[in-house]
């Protein structure tokens, strides 16, 4: 997008029409004849008598009148004061990206702006270093493109960090039978091979946990099953990837018997007697599969009530998700009697 700025007095007027950001906005905005913005451009200099009113200038200073062109990237505003930059519409060549992005963050920081975000497609991958170079550092990739963001004001960056957390769920079925689902892992560290156990797995893009379980279940042992609750979670860090790692433990009720296992993922699988299952070395010697283990048999014997899953409405985000609650302390004949909500 491309603003022509008359400068017959040092300091000039900008008229910025914007689709998304506003209509029009006027801005005092201060270019110096032949000057070139160095990177990064983090402050922005207005003109009075040859002397710059603002520090940290990156603009050379000049009094000479010009008639200049400025290229701002085409971006919307966040609901935090910041900048997201729109990834369809980003120049086509690295010399306009490069310009543009210079006088983009110059006129970003004169209005006040915090954090720009900045995503970059993977066909325009070569755009990623001129950005780096500006000064914006990496948040975040998925497949298909990178994250990029630039923090605005001085002092210590004050945007959200990338996801921190994987999510896994760990799948308890036991039949009526006191017979419980486990299965061998084909592929796994030396030290657990050849241990039979519960079936886990991590939680896909936009799954709620318990789908994530009933799908573990199924893609594993080919068993269909019903959620129940999710009877507790264990939280450990610097696992995969160096990140933080939360897994769920959840009780299933078995739909169907017949195990047909998937060979690509597990090795085998069986319905196995819970003493055959506990009394494993493995278990025995293991302080938290025994705990796990020992919480998944009081749940399904009624003796410890987990979180089960309800469908609520928020009118914070105007979103419906799943809440994971247990049943309140009236239902269960804890609640004084005359307890008032």
């Amino acid at each position: 997008m491309a603003f022509v700025v008359p400068s017959s007095y040092s300091k000039s007027y900008l008229s910025l029409p914007h689709p998304r950001i506003s209509s029009t906005k006027q801005v005092s905005f201060g270019i110096a004849a032949g000057s070139v913005f160095r990177q990064p451009c983090l402050k922005l200099s207005i003109f009075s008598g040859g002397k710059t009113l603002s520090k940290g200038t990156n603009a050379a200073i000049s009094d000479t009148p010009l008639l200049g062109t400025i290229d701002v990237l085409d971006a919307f505003e966040d609901d935090y004061g910041g900048i997201v930059v729109n990834s369809t519409s980003l120049p086509n060549t690295s010399n306009a990206f490069s310009s543009s992005l210079q006088s983009s963050l110059c006129y970003w920081n004169k209005q006040g702006k915090r954090g720009v975000w900045l995503k970059i497609q993977e066909d325009q991958a070569d755009l990623v270093p001129i950005a780096i170079k500006a000064g914006f550092v990496y948040h975040h990739a998925e497949p298909g493109y990178v994250m990029l963001t630039f923090w605005l004001p001085d002092g210590p960056p004050g945007l959200p960090s990338t996801s921190l957390h994987q999510i896994g769920v760990g799948a308890f079925v036991m039949n009526d039978k006191n017979e419980v689902l486990v299965v061998k892992e084909g592929k796994c560290p030396s030290h657990c091979s050849d241990i039979w156990k519960i079936p886990t797995g991590f939680v896909d893009k936009f799954e709620d946990l318990f789908s994530g379980a009933i799908r573990e279940v199924r893609e594993e042992t080919g068993i269909e099953s019903c959620f129940l609750d999710v009877v507790a979670f264990r939280h450990a860090h610097q696992v995969l990837f160096d990140k933080s790692d939360i897994l769920f433990i959840c009780t299933l009720k078995p739909l169907s018997s017949d195990i047909s296992i998937d060979e690509s993922e597990i090795e085998a699988a069986r319905w196995m007697p819970v003493e055959e299952f506990v009394s494993q070395p493995f278990h025995q010697e293991d302080e938290m599969s025994r705990a796990i283990t020992d919480i998944c048999i009081s749940a399904h014997h009624k003796c410890y009530a987990g979180l089960a899953a309800h469908q609520v409405m928020s009118m914070l985000d105007n979103r419906v998700a799943y809440l994971y609650t247990g049943d309140t302390r009236e239902a269960t004949g804890m609640c004084p009697r005359d307890y008032k909500s």
